[in-house]
This record gives structure tokens, C-alpha cells and sequence, in this order.
């Protein structure tokens, strides 16, 4: 038998223990061995929960537990996280774990450990909740060279520009419905400034090209700029705004990873994903592009792949010789994104068509209901984002708004 211990009882906690013993005979018999929980690790104080007689506030008890030989992280955070993860690792027991923050920051530094004590460190549940997509990656598509990654990974602000796109909303009324129905936190930050969708890159990076992208390295912009005006001219241009986080391979072979709003047109399928809904593209030579598609977060959502890991977790006899990648010592094998060929959205105020044409050549004009007469937005030719940025200050007038267009395959 072998027993497990979830750190932490919030809503990914529960919804773990929760689930496990929902259907527990069906689970026991997936990881082909007998399973239960045997201790639930957290501060506060459960009275009246039926799992009363499984909590400890000490970790110690788990670490020095010999029957414990899995263990389901969900406090979020990196401490106290890390070091009760990496106290378990270094017992040997197997940790699962929902925690995007501390696989982006500390990945590299726990899959050696877990690799050393012949154990395991798995984490689908970091990057898309449900969505399963680490366990294609380095499975599934074994077969494939990957050449990049793209997706919607947060949908906190996907949910808000829906709303945005769909309602004509602008963006503070959007965010407070979205935090009305309890998919945005009272401080939303981390979803609407990209630092979510940032960890979960740089997690799906080092997977897909075997090195640890740390989040520090990553160039990375939220919403809270998008207006429902720049939502209405990427209506009328034949596509969405959506946050894209991506990783792509360049042709000098470094990697480039980002998050940024991006002008996606109805042909790519990320354009019609919505509401709280997550999407991840995978573009392969072999495969061509595969997507992954799902509820991105939630209580059971999350906690089916936690359980599903924990299952993995059991079957395996050593640590996965492919969830794995190499630490880095410094990001020189990442590509400087002013040097990415880009096309862009903007959005002026007081600019003449001449000026437009002086500055960046041939452009695509785009309209809106109700356009002010001075108000001009155009879709820039294909050129480098330092180009773009220098082009653009000699514009003059008043810039209102700047999109970057998705640049992967439709």
C-alpha cells in the first residue's frame, strides 16, 4: 500500500482529498496498487471535517514517516513550500503538485533531487489544471521536435476579455464582475499583470527544450493596458485580443518566450477560446500543431490532475526518465525579444495617413463604429520589434494603444 500526504486543505487541497475518496475503487485500481491518505498537513483547525483524524500541523510527521511514500503539494507559494517539497524529495518520497510558482523558480533544483533519491516530481497540475499537457509533451509526442508552444494559460483574464470583446465593457468593469464570481482575487495582479501565464511558459519552456527558463527572463505584459475600443478594432479587423503566453525556437537556436496581449485572427482556433476556458497550441513537425483544451483552474478541475500524477506517482517503479530538464546558468541561450520580427496593432490620436505611410510604408487600416475623426489604427508591415519601437516615436501624435499579432502558424 502506499500512503499519501496532502500539504495544505484549501480549495485545491480539498478538492484533492475530495476527489481521491469520490472515487477511490476506480483509482486503486488505475495505479494497480492500494492507496489512502494518511495525513492532510495545514495550520488551521478542521473540526467538523471527516477527515478530522487525518491532520497534523507538522511536517515532520510526513517527512519522517516511512509508510508516506507520495505526497500532494497544494499551498501555492515558494515558501514554506520549497522546503517541505524538497524535505520529502530527499526521503524519497514522490511529490505531485499544482504549484506553478515553485516548478518555474525551483524545477530544475527538485527534479535533480527527485532524480538522486530515485523518486518523482510531478507537476501537470502547474500549467493547465485539467488541461492535461505536460504528460503529451514529454510522452506523446517523444517523437516529435518541437519548435514552439502558445497558448491562453490564465483565465482570469481571458473570462475579462470576453467580456471586453463580447459586452463592449471596459477593463475595470470587467475585472470586477470576473472578481463578483470569485474567478479573480481581491488583489488580481498576478493574473491581469501576466505573472501567472509567465510561471506557466517558462514550466512548458524548460519541458520543451530540456533547459529551466526562470520567470526573470521572461518578457512579459498584461491587460490592463487593453481598452474596449482596441477589442472593438480587433472585432471589426476578423479576430480577438487574447494574453498569449508562448515559447518559440529562433533561427539562431536560441528560444524565445514571452507573454503579451496579442491580435489572434479567427483562423488560429486560440481566437475562439473563451470565458475562464484554457488553450495550449503545440506546434511539432511531425504532428503540425496539437491543441489541449479546458477549464484552465478551479477547485476539481486542478485536483483531477493532482490525482491523476498521484496515480502516476504510484505505477512508477523510479523516477521518469523524461519530465525532466537541465538547470541553467544564465540566459544566454535566450533570444532578446526587441530583435523578433513582429507585426503590430496601433492606435493613434492627431497622426495623418501620410505620416502613417512615411513611417511604416503600407499598412492595414482598420475601423470601429462611432471612429473619431482623428483617431487612426492600422496593422504595421512584418519588422523587428526595435524597428517597430523606433518607427513609432517618430510617428509623433498621441499613441493610444499597441498590440503585437500573433505571429505563430494560423
Amino acid at each position: 500500500m502506499a500512503k499519501i500526504a496532502v500539504l495544505g486543505f484549501g480549495v485545491v487541497g480539498s478538492g484533492t482529498v475530495e476527489l481521491f475518496y469520490k472515487n477511490k475503487d476506480s483509482i486503486i485500481k488505475k495505479a494497480g496498487t492500494d492507496l489512502d491518505i494518511k495525513y492532510i498537513l495545514d495550520i488551521r483547525d478542521f473540526p467538523g471535517s471527516p477527515f478530522a483524524d487525518k491532520f497534523t500541523k507538522s511536517i515532520d510527521d510526513i517527512v519522517n514517516d516511512d509508510e508516506v511514500t507520495i505526497v500532494a503539494e497544494a499551498m501555492g507559494g515558494v515558501n514554506p513550500a520549497y522546503d517541505f517539497v524538497k524535505s520529502c524529495l530527499e526521503k524519497g518520497k514522490s511529490v505531485v503538485t499544482s504549484n506553478k510558482e515553485l516548478v518555474a523558480k525551483k524545477g530544475a533544483e527538485l527534479l535533480a533531487i527527485a532524480k538522486k533519491m530515485n523518486c518523482n516530481f510531478l507537476f501537470e497540475a502547474s500549467t493547465g489544471g485539467a488541461i492535461p499537457v505536460i504528460r503529451p509533451m514529454h510522452r506523446c509526442l517523444a517523437g516529435n521536435e518541437i519548435s514552439a508552444v502558445a497558448g491562453i494559460l490564465n483565465g482570469t483574464t481571458n473570462f475579462i476579455l470576453t467580456k471586453m470583446i463580447n459586452e463592449q465593457m471596459d477593463f475595470a468593469e470587467a475585472l470586477k464582475i470576473a472578481q463578483d464570481l470569485g474567478y479573480a482575487e481581491k488583489d488580481p495582479t498576478a493574473d491581469i499583470e501576466g505573472h501567472d501565464a509567465c510561471r506557466k511558459i517558462c514550466i512548458l519552456s524548460s519541458l520543451a527544450f530540456g533547459k529551466h527558463v526562470y520567470p526573470d527572463w521572461v518578457h512579459c505584459e498584461g491587460i490592463t493596458k487593453i481598452t474596449a475600443e482596441d477589442a472593438q478594432y480587433a472585432e471589426n479587423w476578423g479576430g480577438a485580443i487574447k494574453l498569449i503566453g508562448s515559447v518559440k525556437k529562433t533561427a539562431d537556436g536560441k528560444i524565445l518566450p514571452m507573454v503579451r496581449p496579442a491580435f489572434i485572427c479567427d483562423g488560429n482556433q486560440l481566437s475562439h477560446v473563451s470565458d475562464v476556458f484554457n488553450a495550449i497550441m503545440v506546434y511539432a513537425d511531425a504532428v503540425d500543431q496539437v491543441m489541449f483544451y479546458g477549464r484552465g483552474a478551479g477547485k476539481f478541475p486542478t485536483a483531477s490532475a493532482i490525482v491523476g500524477d498521484i496515480v502516476d506517482a504510484a505505477r512508477m517503479n523510479g523516477t521518469s526518465v523524461s519530465q525532466t530538464w537541465e538547470d541553467s546558468a544564465d540566459n544566454s541561450f535566450i533570444a532578446d525579444y526587441k530583435d523578433d520580427v513582429v507585426s503590430v496593432y496601433v492606435r493613434t490620436k492627431g497622426v495623418s495617413q501620410a505620416k502613417v505611410s512615411e513611417a511604416f510604408g503600407t499598412v492595414e487600416y482598420i475601423s470601429r463604429e462611432n471612429q473619431p475623426a482623428d483617431e487612426l489604427a492600422f496593422i504595421t508591415p512584418e519588422l523587428k520589434e526595435k524597428d517597430f519601437d523606433a518607427k513609432l516615436e517618430a510617428l509623433g501624435g498621441e499613441i493610444l494603444g499597441k498590440i503585437r499579432v500573433l505571429d505563430m502558424e494560423d
